[in-house]
């Protein structure tokens, strides 16, 4: 077994998913563990400056420079934690020689990865496919990212003789709940742009994501018996039901893609006399992302005010904006990124990012930090793959940028 793939499924084993629930930074233990052995593996290979700083949960380690010219110093980023579904007791299997044809993934349960539902799975016949046992997530989101990264430091550990500038690589926690990035020490991370490794397939490359801010609506009600209604009750549920009619019916996830952007309600309970609604808003263009806001904004006005009174709030928070504002003001780390994949044979596939990554954050916070492919499938699920040969050429890509700064 290769270090890589050995590395992959030591670190793929330990429960790391982040908790939203949870007020401690990580936000959970499993975050913490794996963050102390991977410390303690960056003291084995000879990195330097190795730091694990316990208030905002990030490893920090440097690779120093083997040149003498000046160079950027270029900064690699992925996350310790996993997604909202089951972690615990992953088991990863591994099957040599890829066949392309369905995979049984857990035959007592019959969980099956099945070609006609992920025809992806072609892509990857004859390589060492990676999969779940059908009950848990893998982890490649992002545990892949932390082993390409390393696995191209000791690369150049291993090659002294091959000339690059410093490299400053970090790991961090709580990505997946959004909060990790907002502590994130930009100060002690002097690179002057970074990647992170957090994206799918091979040569996926992503400098655009969306503008986000999440709303939360609250409705007060008038509960009295149903019998004795007439004129006096005031039912909260139904004022939830008609701010949802009111929002454009086509604007949702399922039937946009691409650069459209969309209204998402992720929560709605209540009863008569108490609602409470919560949307995330989305748009990759920041005029229509002010604009959507501002509908959300305008239906609950004039519903409070076609009322006996104010019944319903509504809290909009910001939560992260699209990098491309920063990224495109200096395209070098887009540019370095295709030209690193063109060398390796690979073809750089540039698209809008629908979501968010540590990135967006990082990049406001002053460090331009487009994402850059792992080489995974079907994250945050008991389907999530990958394969040994994607992690190779994502590794080998981190590499080729590293050199081609110094060429």
């Amino acid at each position: 077994m290769s270090q890589l793939l050995e590395r992959f499924i030591r670190y793929a084993k330990v429960n790391t998913r982040s908790d939203a629930a949870s007020t401690t930074v990580p936000t959970t233990e499993g975050q913490i563990a794996l963050a102390r052995i991977i410390e303690k593996e960056l003291k084995e290979i000879g990195l330097s400056e190795i730091y694990y700083n316990e208030e905002n949960g990030f490893l920090t380690a440097v690779l120093p420079a083997t040149t003498n010219r000046e160079v950027a110093t270029i900064g690699f980023i992925s996350h310790l934690d996993t997604a909202d579904y089951n972690a615990e007791n992953i088991e990863p299997q591994v099957f040599q020689n890829y066949d392309g044809k369905d995979v049984v993934l857990n035959e007592s349960l019959g969980i099956v990865l099945e070609v006609k539902e992920f025809p992806n799975l072609k892509d990857y016949v004859g390589e060492t496919l990676i999969t779940t046992d059908g009950t848990t997530l893998l982890g490649a989101d992002d545990k892949a990212g932390i082993v390409e990264i390393l696995d191209a430091v000791e690369y150049f550990l291993a090659h002294p003789e091959v000339e690059h500038g410093e490299v400053r690589i970090a790991f961090g926690p709580d990505e997946e709940i959004g909060r990790g990035a907002d502590r994130f020490d930009v100060a002690n991370f002097p690179a002057k742009f970074a990647y992170t490794v957090d994206s799918g397939r091979v040569g996926l490359l992503e400098y655009e994501t969306f503008n986000a801010s999440q709303a939360v609506i609250k409705i007060e009600g008038t509960s009295v018996h149903p019998g004795t209604a007439y004129g006096t009750m005031v039912n909260a549920n139904k004022l939830g039901q008609v701010i949802d009619a009111q929002l454009p019916q086509d604007e949702v996830p399922e039937k946009t893609r691409e650069y459209e952007g969309f209204y998402l309600l992720t929560n709605f309970v209540g009863s008569i006399d108490h609602a409470e609604l919560t949307y995330i808003i989305r748009d990759h263009d920041k005029e229509i992302f002010q604009q959507r806001k501002q509908n959300l904004l305008d239906i609950v006005a004039e519903l409070n005010a076609s009322l006996d009174k104010e019944r319903i709030t509504i809290e909009l928070t910001d939560q992260y904006y699209n990098m491309k504002e920063i990224i495109e003001k200096d395209m070098t780390p887009v540019n370095l990124a295709v030209a690193a994949m063109k060398n390796l044979g690979i073809e750089p596939k540039i698209q809008p990012f629908r979501g968010g990554t540590d990135g967006s954050k990082i990049s406001y916070l002053g460090l331009p930090t487009p994402n850059l492919f792992t080489g995974g499938e079907n994250f945050h699920g008991q389907y999530e793959f990958i394969t040994l040969e994607a992690m190779e050429k994502a590794a080998k890509t981190i590499a080729e940028i590293v050199k081609e700064n110094v060429r």
